[in-house]
């Protein structure tokens, strides 16, 4: 056996408001049907005035770490319950502020001291890029704990009036933690598979606030400082891509897709979902879901379905499980592990 980056730890947060699609009706030319036969949605969380995203990651954060001690507590992995985080890696395309990153303020107050502590951007791809990330820093000695969190308020972005991305997106925070372990182990990272295509940048994104819009003279032009997507290429690429990285990865671990027990893929919407599984050849049951309860929280979706599973009862110990997303850039990306027993405590909302 090897060193590995094993998961040890899992939680998340959602804001308090729940937006139902019969809210969304009142105000924008659209119904909860519609929303539901296109998407798979039912409700979203959105944050209060003056919620950011750092308070969503630090809430995550706290729950995950909470999870790792109680989790470390309870077996012997001669790890000490009270080891220290040293990483704080979080993804999020909606930071608290254009600069500085907004994971030290994460750190700081969740009291972890100087740790090193930055941001990874990659859209809906992002949690698996910062897993990736705080998983090979583990495997090479850098780190020997970290705490990855996804967390996104994509309400903050939205255009008001543009009831397509006001239905899809929600906001919220996933987080776990990850300790040096055995690669042999329950909750070992097996492998990733990691990708990205720049021609499909304007696919996915928010034209205004950054160097190439500000350094033109003048103010952005109307409607460019919110977010757009262009949906037919997207659902496209978003199928294809997931796909073809599940099964290159499903491929190195040498597991076959009937071997595999739970694929928690981003929560985009649900004939993504279903239309990956059908590439994939999984059966209804393997697919994890729960965009219905939190719509596409971005790069929160796939800690929150991880918790959401655990939480029904639905992800146990020894389960294969994939993880699939694909977002902005244009990125994509996959992993594989055996899911560890965990203590996760209550979920928060």
């Amino acid at each position: 056996m090897s060193r590995a980056a094993v998961l040890c730890g899992l939680g998340g947060s959602l804001p308090e408001r729940i937006v139902s699609n019969e809210e969304l009706a009142e105000q924008l030319d659209t119904s909860d049907r519609w929303i539901r036969t296109r998407t798979g949605i039912g409700q979203r969380h959105v944050v209060a005035p003056g919620q950011s995203t750092s308070d969503l990651a630090v809430a995550a954060g706290a729950q995950a770490l909470a999870s790792a001690r109680a989790t470390a507590g309870r077996a012997d992995h001669g790890v000490d319950p009270v080891d220290p985080v040293d990483l704080v890696v979080l993804a999020t395309s909606t930071p608290d502020r254009p600069c500085p990153a907004t994971a030290p303020d994460v750190a700081h107050r969740l009291g972890l001291g100087h740790v090193p502590s930055f941001d990874v951007s990659a859209v809906c791809t992002g949690f698996v890029y910062a897993l990736a990330t705080a998983a090979s820093m583990i495997t090479a000695g850098i780190a020997g704990r970290a705490l990855v969190i996804g967390a996104d308020t994509f309400s903050t972005i939205l255009d008001p009036a543009d009831r397509t991305t006001r239905a899809i997106f929600g906001d919220g925070a996933g987080a776990v933690v990850l300790r040096a372990g055995d690669s042999g182990e329950p909750g070992a990272l097996l492998g990733f598979d990691l990708g990205s295509d720049g021609s499909g940048a304007d696919l996915i994104t928010v034209r205004a606030g950054g160097s190439r819009q500000r350094s033109v003279p003048g103010p952005a032009a109307e409607g460019e400082e919110f977010f757009t997507m262009d949906g037919r290429p997207v659902f496209t690429r978003a199928v294809l891509d997931m796909s073809r990285s599940s099964q290159s990865l499903l491929e190195r671990v040498g597991w076959s897709a009937a071997e595999v027990d739970k694929v928690v893929a981003h929560q985009a919407n649900i004939r993504i979902l279903n239309a990956v599984g059908e590439q994939l050849g999984l059966e209804e049951k393997q697919i994890v879901a729960n965009l219905d309860r939190v719509g596409n929280t971005v790069a929160a979706s796939i800690p929150l379905a991880l918790r959401d599973a655990v939480a029904g009862g639905e992800l146990q110990p020894g389960h294969r499980v994939l993880l699939t997303g694909f977002g902005g850039g244009l990125t994509w990306g996959s992993a594989a592990l055996v899911w560890p027993e965990l203590e996760t405590g209550r979920p928060h909302r």
